[in-house]
């Protein structure tokens, strides 16, 4: 069954190690075969990982990105005992995402970082008072 993709004007998508840019109207890809594909709005980069929880989805992203996902591996669990320590009740939702992970499934795994990243927010705000 092939991944049926529709891309705005200008979107861009990362399939495999290429980035394909769509033109000036609305374009639907037909995709079929085994390759890592992220759309531009869930693709963090580098510079934009400034917390612990989004410094986790960008490895996870890595992993799904990679060739040997592995090579990731220490940098992600080192940031998970830092959030684990920092903020104990994130910890349940770790253990969805490393079962993802353990799995090979490192996009669902990518989803679920994702709320995490949403909760984080919500601490952030409640210990600043926002």
């Amino acid at each position: 069954m092939a991944l049926v993709i529709d891309l705005k004007p200008k979107e861009k998508v990362l399939i495999g190690t290429a980035v394909i840019t769509n033109d000036s109207q609305r374009t639907r890809l037909h995709i079929s075969g085994e390759a890592a594909i992220i759309r531009e709005k869930d693709i963090m980069r580098e510079e934009e990982a400034n917390t612990p929880c989004k410094l986790a989805y960008f490895y996870i992203q890595c992993m799904y990105m990679a060739r040997n996902p592995k090579d990731y591996y220490d940098r992600y669990f080192d940031t998970v005992k830092e959030i684990q320590h920092a903020a104990p009740k994130l910890s349940f939702l770790f253990l969805s995402i490393n079962e993802k992970m353990i799995e090979g499934n490192y996009y669902k795994a990518m989803k679920e970082a994702k709320e995490l990243i949403e909760l984080e927010q919500d601490l952030i705000k409640h210990a600043t008072g926002q």
